[in-house]
């Protein structure tokens, strides 16, 4: 490919990208195809010759459009928001095109420079007091990764990258069963080891850790000669909004010596608003926070911002600085890859700052009060049907619920969503509370309006009535 052909398949591709936002309402959001369906229609072995770009392009949207998720869909109420406001899009077509390797600031500073202000104007949209700094990382996963590793290092005093954790006291972290199973997999990849997170009892509405059996789990490993490193806590947990007591879990955290890592992927966004900052009281003492732009905020992925409290306890424990990747001659300069598990990095800074100031935060706000009160009107809406019940009550813009029924609750439920799924007008996802099936129903899309709610309500009672008959 030239730079004539680049530019106009450059062109034609930011075409295609502008019609495919445009129509997405006409589109099911979820792909009604078949396992394997997808695969089948693509060539086995890789092309001898090169083939020309219409047949590639026509390739792309005859086979892989149709199996494809629509996650910026205005009816998308499954997991989590992944959005990508267009701005961020365009800004990632700059990124795209000049390639760069972010990992140090000499491989591109302004990549560098431009992280540190952005995540610093991210820091005082949440209302996070000065003292914290940051990086981004690609996914929440990372970040929890990262902070795992940093209480291991504390708490085995450095050694544990050196020496292993062979002969060392067995290592033990404390979280609830609310949160992401990201926080298992950097159990895992940490070497502390599953059997080693110790899961804290919930109550209450938003199935908060039990501060006082936390205290007591604590004081159990230690009389029993194990060594609790650091405490997980939740802002918005993803199957229903666990949230835990932030402020309580602070005063545990410090009576103890532990490091704290706050998991607000989801939920931190709506800090840009202050009149939802109760949800997290308290989160200044925290040592690591995570939330991810690119899920309610438009930043397109992967873009997660890991606060840090102490940055030197965190470079202490990632930082690899062989010859080839020192920078001579500068002095006081960050080098992001010491922040972060792996060593390359992208320019993600560029898309938030294009974000932030073509929409600013009081657009921002207002996207997210909207969503917030859209599903607590479902919420209400719902709960005076007389066939459903609302299992758990909004957390932000997310909230459970259930379709009575006089046979197997959890069976109903699942083909209730899975014939709303297939039917492709609205798209939703189920979880367990307490034990039993329950269905879940978040608003983040960034162009959702009333009317997709509206629609929601209308598909999800219609398609309700239509399996009791």
């Amino acid at each position: 490919m030239n730079n004539d052909d680049f530019r106009q398949w450059s062109r034609r591709a930011a075409d295609w990208g502008a019609d495919y936002r445009n129509n997405l309402r006409d589109r099911p959001v979820r792909p009604l195809v078949e396992p394997g369906a997808i695969s089948g229609s693509i060539e086995v072995s890789p092309p001898e010759d090169a083939e020309p770009m219409d047949r590639i392009f026509a390739d792309f949207e005859e086979k892989i459009l149709p199996g494809m998720t629509h996650w910026q869909h205005p009816r998308f109420f499954a997991y989590f928001p992944a959005n990508a406001a267009p701005v961020s899009v365009v800004a990632e077509y700059l990124v795209s095109a000049m390639a760069a390797q972010c990992m140090l600031w000499q491989t591109s500073p302004a990549a560098t420079e431009l992280e540190t202000r952005t995540v610093d104007w991210m820091r005082q949209a949440l209302g996070l007091p000065e003292g914290f700094s940051g990086v981004i990382q690609d996914s929440a996963s990372s970040a929890t990764l990262a902070a795992v590793l940093t209480m291991r290092e504390r708490a085995l005093d450095w050694q544990g990258n050196k020496q292993g954790l062979a002969g060392q006291a067995r290592l033990r972290i404390y979280s609830s069963d609310q949160v992401h199973t990201s926080i298992d997999r950097a159990i895992w990849v940490s070497g502390i080891g599953e059997d080693n997170l110790v899961r804290i009892p919930v109550g209450g509405r938003f199935r908060a850790m039990d501060t006082a059996a936390l205290e007591a789990a604590i004081a159990a490993d230690l009389e029993a000669g194990m060594q609790p490193a650091g405490i997980i806590a939740c802002v918005g947990g993803t199957s229903t909004g666990g949230t835990d007591d932030i402020e309580a879990v602070v005063e545990v955290a410090r009576r103890h010596g532990l490091y704290l890592h706050v998991d607000a992927a989801w939920a931190g966004s709506a800090m840009i608003c202050p009149e939802y900052r109760h949800f997290w009281t308290g989160v200044e003492g925290a040592d690591s926070i995570v939330f991810n732009p690119h899920k309610w905020l438009g930043a397109q992925f992967d873009c997660s911002i890991q606060f840090l409290r102490d940055p030197e306890s965190h470079v202490r424990t990632l930082a690899i600085k062989p010859d080839y990747l020192k920078t001579h001659g500068h002095d006081g300069i960050i080098n992001y890859s010491e922040w972060s598990v792996p060593l390359g990095r992208r320019f993600r800074a560029l898309k938030l700052w294009f974000l932030l100031r073509a929409h600013g935060l009081e657009r921002l706000r207002t996207m997210i009060r909207n969503h917030v009160g859209w599903s607590e009107g479902l919420a209400a809406r719902l709960a005076r049907e007389p066939d459903f019940e609302i299992v758990s009550e909004p957390m932000l813009s997310l909230f459970s619920f259930r379709h009575k029924t006089a046979t197997d609750a959890d069976e109903h439920n699942l083909r209730l969503v899975n014939a709303i799924n297939d039917d492709g007008r609205i798209y939703l996802t189920q979880t367990k509370v307490d034990g039993l099936i329950a269905i879940r129903f978040q608003v983040g899309q960034f162009e959702a309006t009333a009317a997709d709610i509206d629609a929601a309500f209308v598909v999800i009672t219609e398609i309700a009535r239509g399996l009791d008959r």
